[in-house]
């Protein structure tokens, strides 16, 4: 989720998204973004260029999902305190 929400303003480059989602590993960063291209989530753009640069965008897919995500996790930040505060 965090690597979408890395990408909804825009087309990113590797180390953007690896610095917009902290802690992540480069392992599970690459894991992820290959899950999510072959979902038809994610484009991934290679430029033949030295050095090579690779981008990433949402498709029109992954659009319409954050647009409709992007409610949930309004009101998730809006409520975290409340449900982490809560006792089990």
């Amino acid at each position: 989720m965090l690597v979408l929400l890395a990408l909804t303003d825009g087309t990113a480059r590797w180390g953007e998204l690896r610095r917009s989602v902290a802690g992540i590993s480069e392992k599970m960063l690459a894991s992820t973004l290959r899950t999510l291209e072959a979902d038809g989530i994610v484009s991934r753009t290679a430029y033949p260029e030295v050095p090579p640069r690779v981008e990433y965008a949402l498709t029109e897919r992954g659009v319409e999902l954050m647009e409709r995500m992007m409610p949930l996790m309004e009101w998730i930040a809006a409520n975290a305190d409340d449900i982490v505060g809560r006792p089990a």
